[in-house]
């Protein structure tokens, strides 16, 4: 693998993986994180909070809302008895009621540790009726802010403006339940000896922080719930709230307008208030939900496409993808395992980085393996072709070698025809020489290690030679090899042994697959900035669809393999290869029965192609 484009990959899948986690990814966090809250059974514990619910049967039996006033006097004169420990109140009472007030307003200053709601408004704080206030009384928000897909996890704990601030109704229940101050530092709210994580944000405009939140640890049942009616109807059920902290809130169907979505309900909502007691009772046992800092989340991130490249770089086999598949389970794992510790390890960024990594690297790897793959087949069928092509192409000059020294070694010659054999043996020899030579550039060819010569070939010189020497194969066959007329300054310009290996091949092709006197034509001549060098025979002839197929290699049309000629269907493609090496190209035309003519087209100029591989100087 080459190193830098490997770690640019791996770099770039990383990149992709944290913009797209930076935009889009918050679904797939707050997805993961309601999934995990049901699924998670957390440790049941006693609660220390109980709701007095102002229900739909406290509404129907005193006549709605609006009536509400005296019954709940008469329900916390009942609780005031049992000392509880605390008092929130999540109604509005900013408007008069002159049968009621008067009771409603005594029940609160007799009740210690008071805490009533505020409202923020457009122009400001819509705060209670002030005979409902005893110094003692606290005033509390009880605004819930669900996020972007209406789900509710965390709340406001502050709530600012102009210059009032007020705290949550939650907040200061617990607070006046420990007895204790509220001291805030810049990463939490600290209540007695209970640091409340609640990380303050700074504001484009330095304005006064607004934005404390603290994720709600919602339980997995329902909290103690006692309606007024209920209470006031059975005074002892009093007893229940006996050093509890209370909420006062409406749960009726009809009237509750704070019907929120939370990570434990899909479908049904909770109340406004019953949000709040879970958020007291998150407070209450310390059981809070805290963030990991996004830098060690980019970190195992960028740690878990690293392991990937590790594993793809170094594992061989299946063994990659395997390492592959266990970052992707730590990817998707690890936020969970952090939630049951109670850290919330956003989901997306990890996931889609090791996603992305993986399939970046696999891909990368499956490419590498299969180049080196087809590098290696490459290589063993060239050896293949090699081996067919010194069988088929090198059995005739070794033959006549073979033939003419037994007859120098077993009989007794003349001088002449002594001279005469060992002539033969020369030229035959040469001529091996020659077609290995041809081979071992083809080869290289093949391979792209080898660098074309370039040299000035006339035309006509080059025909004659490949004449001659296939004249005595033609001879054999009693077929006339006619040479037409050529100008004897046509020339193109490339690697003469290779050109002229091509033109013989065509002609050995022409007079092999021609029947017993017919003729072969060649010709040659200059058109545009291009020669065309055309050998034309009266052979067995090919249709379009064999025609479309010569050139594959060990391919042989039907023809050719019944004419019992030998033949191993190599040599044409070798052909093809080296007119193409030479920025040329090959024209045939064929019909069964009527012969083919089988035309190089080649630049009269230098057009020789560059080497694609290192280049190694042929001699």
């Amino acid at each position: 693998m080459k190193a830098a484009t490997y770690l640019g990959l791996l770099a770039a899948a990383f990149a992709a993986a944290v913009l797209v986690a930076i935009n889009f990814g918050s679904g797939i966090d707050n997805y993961a994180y309601d999934l995990w809250f049901r699924h998670y059974n957390q440790p049941a514990w006693k609660p220390q909070s109980v709701i007095l619910a102002i229900d739909d049967r406290t509404l129907d039996a005193y006549g709605g809302i609006h009536q509400i006033r005296r019954p709940l006097a008469e329900a916390l004169e009942l609780i005031a008895p049992q000392k509880p420990k605390a008092v929130a109140v999540d109604i509005i009472l900013a408007t008069k009621d002159s049968q009621a007030d008067a009771r409603l307003a005594a029940a609160f200053h007799a009740t210690p540790n008071l805490v009533l709601d505020s409202e923020v408004l457009n122009d400001g704080w819509e705060d209670p009726l002030p005979e409902f206030r005893s110094p003692r009384t606290v005033l509390g928000h009880v605004s819930v802010v669900p996020d972007s897909d209406g789900i509710t996890r965390a709340i406001p704990l502050v709530k600012v403006q102009g210059h009032d601030q007020r705290w949550a109704l939650s907040l200061e229940a617990f607070r006046l339940s420990r007895g204790a101050d509220m001291v805030q530092s810049p990463e939490d709210l600290l209540v007695g000896t209970t640091a409340i994580p609640a990380p303050q944000k700074v504001t484009d405009s330095h304005d006064r922080d607004d934005s404390r939140f603290m994720r709600v640890n919602f339980a997995g049942f329902p909290l103690p719930q006692v309606g007024v009616k209920d209470l006031i109807d059975h005074p002892q059920k009093a007893s229940e709230f006996a050093g509890k902290v209370v909420f006062v809130g409406v749960t009726a169907l009809a009237e509750a307008q704070d019907r929120l979505m939370t990570p434990m309900l899909e479908g049904p909502k909770e109340t406004g208030i019953a949000i709040h007691a879970d958020a007291f009772e998150t407070m209450a046992r310390g059981s809070f939900i805290r963030d990991v800092p996004g830098g060690w989340v980019v970190l195992f991130s960028l740690t878990l496409v690293a392991a990937t490249g590790l594993a793809f770089r170094y594992l061989p086999g299946w063994w990659a993808y395997a390492g592959g598949l266990a970052v992707l389970v730590l990817a998707h794992a690890t936020p969970y395992v952090f939630f049951t510790h109670r850290l919330v390890f956003p989901l997306a960024m990890p996931a889609m980085a090791a996603w992305s990594s993986t399939l970046a690297a696999a891909g990368y790897y499956y490419l590498v393996v299969r180049r080196s793959w087809r590098v290696e087949q490459a290589a063993r069928t060239r050896y293949q072709q090699a081996m067919q092509f010194v069988t088929h192409e090198m059995r005739t000059p070794l033959s006549a070698i073979q033939g003419s020294s037994e007859l120098m070694s077993r009989y007794a010659l003349t001088e002449e025809k002594r001279k005469q054999i060992a002539n033969l043996i020369n030229s035959e020899s040469k001529r091996l020489a020659r077609m290995v030579e041809v081979f071992l550039s083809v080869e290289r060819l093949s391979a792209g290690q080898m660098e074309l010569k370039r040299e000035t070939i006339g035309v006509k010189q080059m025909m004659e030679i490949c004449l001659t020497r296939v004249g005595p194969l033609a001879d054999r066959k009693h077929i006339e090899v006619g040479l037409l007329p050529i100008e004897e300054d046509l020339r193109i310009t490339g690697d003469r042994e290779l050109m002229e290996y091509a033109c013989y091949n065509l002609l050995t092709n022409a007079v092999k697959y021609s029947p017993q006197r017919t003729k072969v034509t060649v010709s040659a001549a200059q058109h545009d900035h291009h020669v065309r060098m055309a050998v034309q025979d009266q052979g067995i002839g090919m249709d379009q669809k064999e025609v479309k197929q010569i050139f594959k290699k060990f391919y042989r049309t039907k023809k050719a393999e019944e004419s019992g000629e030998a033949g191993t269907g190599i040599g044409l493609s070798i052909v093809q290869q080296i007119v193409e090496q030479h920025g040329g190209q090959i024209e045939v035309t064929s019909r069964p029965g009527e012969g083919s003519c089988f035309t190089l087209v080649l630049p009269t100029g230098a057009a020789v192609r560059p080497a694609h591989v290192e280049a190694v100087e042929h001699n």
